[in-house]
């Protein structure tokens, strides 16, 4: 078993998500300490089950990360656990479509833009300074292919997605030379539990697994993807 993460901490916002879930056990398999943020204390206690061995490296946290106080305390707490933060992955998002834009009402616009841009503004807000500190880490943002195949009936996803690319991009330009790197992932629709009920038709064959954007995510945090930073890295496959 690899342990290109030993020693190292973590966080994985959204960690006990269908995605997120396998991200972090992902990490934890590589020897890293993980924190992970979730909403449902029941999510947190299967993903801790499903860890396994690994369980005692991993801390829960049920943190808001639209809320920019929980979050700042919640970068301290790790940073005070750990002393430092080596890679950030924001995994934290939602989708809402199937409305032509004129219907949309204005809650759902603006949860999409809480849940899908506001959420990696602030943690990365929160977590670069540490890093700069550091003189290294990684952040890696959960985005979609949405942010650049823009669908009918999905503006306000597609919108808040195609800004969080750009808010990265622009963030990995200020990086620069510092040793932190920050790049966007692009899955297409991911094979969870929750897509196939939204979607019982569909093609789940074609879908690409957690586990493996998860491998892609861990290969983005680790040093052997050093020379890649600004990217927006597609995870949809060629089917």
């Amino acid at each position: 078993m690899s342990s290109r993460f030993s020693g190292k901490s973590v966080l994985v916002a959204g960690g006990t998500g269908g995605l997120g879930r396998a991200v972090s056990r992902a990490f934890l398999e590589e020897g890293a300490a993980v924190a992970v943020t979730y909403r449902e204390q029941r999510e947190f206690d299967a993903l801790k089950s499903a860890a396994g061995t690994n369980a005692s490296s991993l801390e829960g946290h049920r943190v808001d990360v639209t809320d920019e106080s929980a979050v700042s305390q919640l970068i301290a707490k790790i940073l005070t656990r750990y002393g430092a933060l080596d890679a950030l992955v924001n995994a934290v998002g939602a989708y809402a479509g199937g409305v032509k834009l004129w219907q949309l009402d204005t809650k759902t616009f603006d949860q999409m833009l809480e849940l899908n841009l506001r959420s990696g503004f602030l943690l990365a807000r929160a977590a670069v300074p540490a890093m700069l500190k550091q003189g290294r880490g990684a952040i890696v943002n959960v985005a979609s292919q949405a942010a650049v195949n823009h669908a009918a009936g999905a503006a306000a996803y597609a919108a808040s997605k195609a800004a969080a690319v750009a808010m990265v991009d622009s963030l990995a330009e200020d990086l620069k030379g510092t040793g932190v790197r920050a790049n966007s992932i692009l899955p297409s629709i991911i094979d969870t539990e929750a897509n196939r009920k939204a979607m019982p038709q569909a093609d789940f064959a074609k879908w690409p697994k957690p586990e493996d954007i998860a491998r892609v995510i861990v290969f983005l945090c680790s040093d052997d993807a050093k020379l890649i930073h600004g990217a927006s890295v597609p995870v949809y496959g060629n089917s």
